[in-house]
């Protein structure tokens, strides 16, 4: 463990000392609040660590503690498509609209969701990927969505930006915990939430969020905000630039 993790540990375990007395409360706290995108960026990881505090006169539990980390990264309209076979072409048959879904989902836990709480109680607490990319207080009655939802999930976990891990959340000691969150490569800039929430028998007992931030930096953001701040200059420069290496390929690659 590196000195920047035992500075995280030591600012968690500082804040316990100050934290209201309850009969829980969940302090959690990120290695970095903040992920830059350079030239060479092939992804990244960022650490939460947590720590369950306890009231002084508060008697033990007798169902072990669980953690669940969960994180939505920006929200997307994101379009579902079913194709059909028509002779040697592939079509586009019906489509489905999950409008404010989060492109990038992530859920950890110290075991299996299974065994913290049941199928309902997962359901309405948003927990797993099946629950936890709905919209909050949102009910999806039109029928036949379930095989859009799941071919949704599917999709976007072989593009590893969905996934789910059932021992993501270690237990440092009986109150303090971690758990390592992957961003891959191809997720997208932008502000991410974290939720933490304590369980015990498959009842919350305590939760805290946090976010960080994936964002550009260098050549890249310069890139990005000429796009955005000067589109008929950069489009402009961009042609200018295609015609120049087009000319010089065919200087280059000339048969005399």
């Amino acid at each position: 463990m590196n000195w920047r993790r035992l500075a995280i540990l030591a600012a968690v375990l500082g804040t316990a000392a100050s934290a209201p007395a309850r009969a829980e409360t969940l302090i959690a706290a990120l290695s970095t609040h903040r992920i830059a995108i350079t030239s060479n960026y092939t992804g990244d990881q960022l650490t939460v660590f947590g720590l369950v505090e306890r009231e002084g006169r508060t008697a033990s539990r007798a169902d072990p503690y669980d953690i669940v980390v969960t994180v939505r990264g920006p929200p997307r309209m994101l379009i579902v498509r079913e194709k059909e076979r028509v002779g040697p072409l592939w079509i586009n048959r019906q489509q489905r609209r999950f409008p404010e879904r989060p492109i990038y989902l992530t859920v950890s836990t110290n075991r299996p969701i299974e065994e913290i709480m049941s199928e309902d109680a997962a359901r309405r607490e948003r927990i797993g990927l099946a629950n936890a990319q709905r919209t909050p207080g949102a009910r999806e009655f039109e029928f036949g969505i379930g095989p859009y939802r799941d071919a949704l999930i599917r999709i976007l976990e072989d593009k590893g930006l969905y996934a789910e891990n059932d021992r993501g959340v270690t237990f440092l000691s009986p109150s303090l915990f971690s758990a390592p969150i992957k961003v891959p490569a191809t997720a997208p800039t932008g502000s991410y939430e974290i939720e933490i929430v304590l369980y015990a028998g498959g009842a919350a007992l305590a939760r805290q969020t946090t976010s960080f931030e994936v964002v550009k930096t260098g050549m890249e953001q310069s890139l990005a905000s000429a796009a955005h701040e000067r589109p008929l200059l950069y489009g402009l420069a961009t042609a200018a630039l295609a015609l120049l290496f087009g000319w010089l390929a065919t200087t280059i690659f000339r048969r005399d």
